[in-house]
């Protein structure tokens, strides 16, 4: 319990808040209304945290090979990041830029006129989509194509796929295959602007990788880069790790934020909500890699690389205008994690078999 002791404090804090902001604001504002804010707010966390645990694994695959030091960051600028920087001001952000209005004007237009506000940023979830989508597309694929990976879940799948790891750009090859099916689904008005979102998530992710391969090369401690070299994705500690986790979950964030609008408009409550599953996943993350869970059950890390899979393809779904509920997406994840783990535990009877 330990590694959620402040996890649960925030919750009671977000809670406090959320149920504060119900009583006080709006023109319903009362118990009733308190007592619905505190019921979304907690929805929100369990949907936020289902649809990241795959990521708490990804993130414990990559953090359990950092030091103290980078952990810490992690768990304090990281988690600041994520709260207020991926679940307020980025879709602030957003709103802001396509519709030409200050970053004031923009809240008061989510405190004061949230309809309007959830309208203007539901209006680019496409972009949205297809950034997001396409930077999970790629974690995945080169999760497959790895000809370094020892530990196959699907072996007749993943071995002959590892093989097209030696064809150069392979990922990049079939990221934009998925780009152009996405763009000829899209209405003539967004081509443009979905192809430009897409193509950036492609030049964010090979732009992080490329910054932790620089990073590496220029670390004269051997014993750190032989150990920062996992799934070939990025060097899995200081800059270029804590960039590729930071990115990895914005795009984690971004179905979270756009499946909360489904759920309520108030951005208060939405940021709320998502700020204690945030919590939870860094949370997770850290239990994972303190408790050596990676190393027990070893096709977890497959199975939520599968899972980021799945949530890439129902993004890039999704920006075509094809609806696909938050509790499926939710599921999907939790399905493969629950998958793999039931592999791994039989995986280890068969090998205490063969001893």
């Amino acid at each position: 319990m330990k590694h959620f002791r402040f996890s649960f404090i925030f919750t009671f804090i977000c809670l406090g808040l959320s149920a504060w902001w119900g009583f006080t604001h709006g023109p319903e504002a009362g118990l009733n209304t308190m007592f619905k804010a505190l019921l979304i707010t907690a929805i929100l966390a369990v949907m936020e945290v289902s649809l990241s645990f795959d990521n708490a694994v990804v993130n414990a695959s990559v953090l359990r090979h950092w030091d103290e030091f980078w952990k810490t960051i992690f768990l304090t600028v990281g988690i600041l990041i994520a709260v207020f920087g991926m679940r307020l001001i980025f879709p602030l952000l957003i709103v802001g830029v396509t519709a030409d209005m200050s970053m004031v004007e923009v809240a008061k237009l989510a405190l004061n006129d949230p309809k309007s506000y959830s309208e203007k940023l539901m209006a680019h979830h496409a972009e949205i989509a297809a950034f997001g989508g396409l930077f999970l597309l790629l974690v995945f694929l080169n999760f497959l194509f790895d000809d370094e990976k020892d530990t196959h879940w699907f072996h007749w799948l993943e071995h002959k796929l590892a093989n097209l790891a030696n064809v150069p750009a392979m990922s990049v090859f079939i990221a934009l295959i998925a780009l152009l099916i996405m763009v000829g689904a899209v209405e003539g008005e967004t081509k443009l602007v979905v192809t430009i979102a897409g193509i950036w998530g492609i030049v964010v992710y090979v732009g992080v990788k490329a910054l932790g391969h620089l990073l590496e090369s220029t670390s004269g401690d051997d014993e750190e880069k032989a150990s920062s070299d996992v799934s070939g994705n990025v060097v899995k500690a200081g800059i270029g790790g804590f960039l590729y986790l930071e990115v990895l979950d914005a795009s984690f964030s971004f179905d979270g934020v756009i499946g909360a609008f489904a759920i309520t408009n108030d951005v208060v409550i939405i940021m709320l909500g998502l700020a204690i599953g945030a919590m939870f996943v860094r949370s997770m993350t850290i239990f994972l890699v303190e408790k050596g869970t990676l190393e027990a059950y070893i096709f977890l890390e497959h199975g939520a690389h599968y899972a980021i899979g799945a949530l890439a393809v129902i993004m890039l779904f999704s920006g075509t205008g094809v609806h696909v509920p938050e509790v499926v997406t939710g599921l999907i994840g939790v399905a493969f994690i629950v998958w793999a783990v039931i592999s791994s535990i039989q995986y280890k009877k068969s090998e205490a078999g063969q001893a």
